[in-house]
């Protein structure tokens, strides 16, 4: 008896409980599905940034035009709340407002006044044309642009060709948008416009490489040389010159390029200012608003008395030329 209960002692005492067992689910598929829903949910947050980033600049770049359009008088009114989005008020554009014309309910400012009744420059003479060619040429050698102009005195005015070269455009190629250079130097010529009596052309010239969709409805180079034309007079308003300067603004697309032999060179896509003396001015004012006294030639048709002089130098110069 003795023996048999050690013995029985020594099984109980060696004696291996287990316990649970049985598979489970998460055995399977381990913890991968917590990293990739911890992945999707730093990608959305990521997108929510760059949403709200861009949605931060566009206001930002909304409140820059606002503010230089209404400074060169290209907004009028009295300020408003321009309703950027009518959708639910959740956006991330926010709305702003409008800073007040110097031309409100009260009248021009005070600065105003003072520049309309300021005495202006009348640029008539070769040699003055020639004087204000280099005022505009020392002005783009400033902004980096002196490779970018060119200007020549001419019996109607100064013209003042500012062009693209293969190093540097003045707009983005292919759109009406302005390089900063540009409009940086086109602000800088402003002013001393302003203080100018005589009136100006405007024109825009391209090159002969054609959009894609040539289509009769579709952007072609017409389009985008009277939208450069549009550009450049806006930046020119936004620096400060008077809109009255402005007699014309022609788009010419490519069709007068300054180098023949190569329509698709760089130098035909440019701007034209055309500084006009007096006595063009009012040969353009006449040719497309009313015309001159007349003297009846039948009963039904007259005819504009021409000036002889004209006439006969522009004979002279016909004969000149190849």
């Amino acid at each position: 008896m003795q023996a048999n209960k050690k013995g029985g002692d020594k099984h109980h005492e060696e004696t291996i409980i287990k316990r649970g067992g049985g598979k489970h689910h998460d055995d399977e598929h381990g913890g991968a599905w917590k990293v990739a829903f911890a992945d999707f949910c730093m990608a959305l947050m990521a997108l929510f940034l760059v949403l709200w980033l861009m949605a931060s600049r566009d206001a930002q770049k909304a409140k820059t035009i606002v503010r230089d359009n209404t400074a060169s008088g290209l907004i009028e009114g009295t300020g408003g709340k321009p309703q950027i989005n009518s959708q639910p008020s959740g956006s991330l554009i926010e709305r702003f407002e409008l800073p007040k014309s110097s031309s409100g309910a009260d009248g021009p400012s005070a600065g105003a006044k003072a520049n309309s009744t300021a005495p202006r420059t009348k640029y008539e003479s070769p040699s003055e044309l020639a004087a204000l060619a280099h005022q505009l040429e020392k002005m783009s050698a400033d902004a980096g642009l002196a490779s970018n102009l060119a200007t020549v005195v001419t019996p109607d005015g100064l013209r003042v060709m500012l062009h693209d070269t293969d190093r540097q455009g003045m707009f983005v190629r292919g759109s009406f948008v302005p390089t900063g250079k540009f409009a940086k130097l086109l602000r800088a010529m402003a002013p001393l416009f302003e203080k100018m009596e005589n009136q100006m052309l405007i024109v825009g010239h391209t090159d002969s490489v054609q959009y894609t969709y040539a289509g009769p409805a579709s952007y072609s180079n017409w389009s985008l040389s009277v939208n450069r034309a549009l550009a450049a007079r806006s930046e020119l308003l936004i620096g400060g010159m008077r809109g009255e300067t402005i007699l014309q603004l022609v788009g010419m697309a490519d069709r007068a390029p300054v180098d023949t032999a190569h329509p698709d060179a760089s130098a035909n896509r440019r701007i034209e200012l055309l500084i006009l003396t007096g006595k063009q001015a009012a040969t353009i004012k006449t040719m497309f608003g009313a015309p001159a006294s007349t003297e009846a030639l039948t009963k039904d048709v007259s005819t504009s008395r021409t000036d002889n002089a004209a006439v006969e130098a522009l004979r002279s110069q016909m004969v000149k030329k190849p």
